[in-house]
């Protein structure tokens, strides 16, 4: 397979920063290829042997001179700039960028983002402007043209080169050749050519512009990331995103699992969307949030495209056509479409989750692949996510079912093969049965399917399918003693399957601004016992307006899990209420009824409105069982 390589034609030689010069010499060009980026091409040599790019030490012009101006948008010299711009404390300078005011001035913009980055924390041992002059003259200071290795993290990546001339194309090249030689730990980094070839656009030198690369690859603020510097922590994003796509765009989340048979393949090219296939002006603006944001960020704005995408398209459009491409394209002409300031303004109505709680679900994909055998070490891998469903077996669901349930559950579950834990047709019905099959597995999907008779003996419709995502190991309720307390994390959802496909999650999941994050200082109290809901009423309402922290026992060096109750400061007792077991039966969902409640005969079941997941009555509310299957992951 080929692989993508840059070999430019000479261009006229110059001066930077010491750089001897001479008369170039001319490059080979085995082929060419047009990319288009917006209105601007960009030109992408395809080479057979891509372990080398050709340097010519001779065309560095330097000085910022390494854009194509007449392909550089205009300013907008209407925007009033702030006095003392640079002074102002970060919550402002974020209001700034958000607002576009960097695009008023391409001195301003320079300006401001040299400001930004000198002001990352990073690795005392940061290799700088002196460094690279160093590096770069030892290189490339003979004035000829000189073959050099492909840095390894390159490997099968894009190269953008946005509205760079022949000479940036060429300080792009030399950049990255000397991240890979002071950086040899990273050895995966798609997104790192086109955070370069942005920067150059306003860097003074190739020296300028290394530094400030290598402080936002050396950021070790905690909870923020700035570039992926793996195949591991690569695939870890992709499949956070997955997550955050899953959550906040159901829609077109459900549009892709739909048309797609590899839905993590579509979300995979998330960050190619912004750096990639957005044209400049528009990327522009994603990097100017970026520097102040950190990577979350990105996941805004990517989810606002594909909120965008949904609206553009139809379910009946997309039958036989291939999602992956149809996605970039639109994001390439996404102008047709959306104003760079309408997106970014969707973007930021995008309520995530805190900093924190985004990096310890990063953390815990990482945890699953690693599981899968990819280590921090190795390059680019080719394999496949999906689950196979081909030898899948139910008697509730049909495969292409499970597949729609499937592609609800976090990334990292996904990875693994069902795994048939309890079935009441196998196993019969027992509730003590049901625990000794299901301890020790987490998480699990449960799957009820009624009979066509009520629990009042009378007929009702065809049956129904519905269920759980339950994201803790039943074992669990153990730890709450004598009072059976609630479990689980903001993960567990229920759905719904037939007649109609529905998921109801957390309803902080839509609205994550009202769970506050709990100071590190407060006392934590226990969650409500919901003993007497089974053998009374089922308002489990709470008059107290104390806020609710559950606290959970962790294992010594295991990671606290994402959306832990613990994390947040909740509004009500109710709004956490998402599992229970007892000897007397089974609740998932509480607080003005249950989603779901089954007798300990496992025979007869109920389902209401609930709180926790602001459910409809999944079925008939009253309902007798059929059969009931629990699912868990195969390692």
């Amino acid at each position: 397979m080929l692989q993508v390589g840059l070999s430019l034609p000479r261009s006229p030689g110059g001066a930077d920063g010491g750089f001897p010069t001479a008369e170039p010499a001319e490059c080979d060009n085995t082929g060419t290829g047009q990319e288009m980026f917006g209105s601007s091409p960009v030109t992408i040599v395809i080479t057979s042997e891509a372990d080398t790019w050709d340097i010519d030490a001779s065309s560095c012009l330097g000085r910022g001179q390494f854009v194509d101006w007449d392909r550089m948008p205009d300013a907008d010299q209407q925007a009033r700039i702030p006095r003392n711009i640079l002074s102002k404390p970060p919550k402002e300078l974020k209001k700034l960028a958000r607002e576009g005011y960097w695009a008023a001035s391409r001195a301003l913009r320079a300006q401001v983002y040299h400001h930004l980055i000198q002001q990352v924390t990073c690795r005392l041992v940061t290799p700088d402007a002196l460094v690279y002059r160093d590096v770069a003259s030892r290189l490339f200071g003979k004035p000829c043209v000189s073959s050099h290795p492909l840095p390894e993290f390159l490997e099968g990546c894009s190269m953008p080169t946005y509205c760079l001339n022949l000479e940036g194309i060429t300080a792009l090249k030399k950049i990255l050749i000397c991240v890979g030689n002071l950086f040899p730990d990273i050895t995966y980094s798609p997104i790192l050519p086109s955070l370069v070839a942005l920067l150059l656009h306003y860097s003074e030198d190739e020296a300028q512009c290394f530094e400030n690369i290598s402080r936002l690859i050396a950021s070790n603020a905690p909870h923020t990331s700035y570039i992926d510097q793996s195949f591991l922590a690569h695939q870890a994003s992709c499949m956070t995103f997955g997550d955050l796509a899953n959550k906040h765009c159901p829609a077109a989340h459900k549009l892709i699992a739909s048309t797609s048979e590899n839905v993590f393949e579509v979300y995979s090219e998330w960050l190619s969307w912004l750096f990639h296939d957005l044209p400049f002006n528009y990327a522009i603006r994603v990097f100017d949030v970026y520097l102040l944001e950190g990577q979350k960020v990105l996941y805004r704005i990517a989810l606002a495209l594909l909120k965008q995408y949904k609206l553009s398209v139809t379910s009946a459009e997309l039958e036989g056509t291939d999602i992956k491409a149809d996605l970039q394209a639109f994001v390439q002409n996404v102008a047709e479409h959306v104003t760079v300031d309408k997106l970014l303004e969707r973007a930021f109505g995008i309520r995530l989750f805190s900093r924190k709680e985004i990096w310890l679900l990063q953390m815990a994909n990482r945890k699953a692949l690693m599981e899968r055998g990819i280590t921090m070490v190795q390059s680019r891998q080719s394999f496949h996510l999906a689950v196979d469903m081909q030898n899948f077996s139910s008697s509730i669901v049909t495969a292409q079912e499970m597949r729609i349930v499937w592609s609800w559950i976090p990334e990292r579950f996904s990875l693994f093969s069902p795994l048939l834990l309890f079935s009441t047709s196998e196993d019969g019905c027992s509730l003590q049965r049901f625990y000794a099959c299901c301890e020790g597995y987490e998480p699990t999907v449960l799957l009820i399917k009624t009979t066509e008779e009520e629990a009042s003996g009378s007929l009702c419709s065809l049956p129904k399918v519905c269920g759980a995502f339950l994201s803790s190991d039943w074992s669990e309720r153990k730890k709450s003693g004598a009072t059976s307390g609630f479990f689980g994390t903001g993960e567990c959802f229920v759905f719904t399957v037939r007649p109609e496909t529905e998921r109801y999650e957390w309803v902080f999941i839509k609205k994550p601004e009202l769970a506050k994050a709990v100071p590190r200082s407060r006392q934590r109290s226990p969650s409500p016992s919901p003993a007497s809901l089974l053998s009374s009423s089922p308002d489990g309402r709470s008059t107290s307006s104390n806020h609710l922290t559950v606290p959970t026992l962790q294992r010594k060096g295991r990671l606290s899990p994402f959306l832990a109750i613990r994390h947040f400061l909740l509004p009500s007792k109710t709004a956490s209420m998402f599992m229970s077991g007892s000897r007397e039966g089974i609740i998932i969902g509480g607080g003005g009824g249950q989603a779901l409640s089954l007798d300990a005969s496992l025979l007869w079941g109920r389902t209401e409105h609930c709180e926790t997941f602001d459910n409809p009555p999944l079925c008939q509310e009253n309902f007798k069982v059929q059969l009931l299957e629990v699912w868990g992951f195969q390692n």
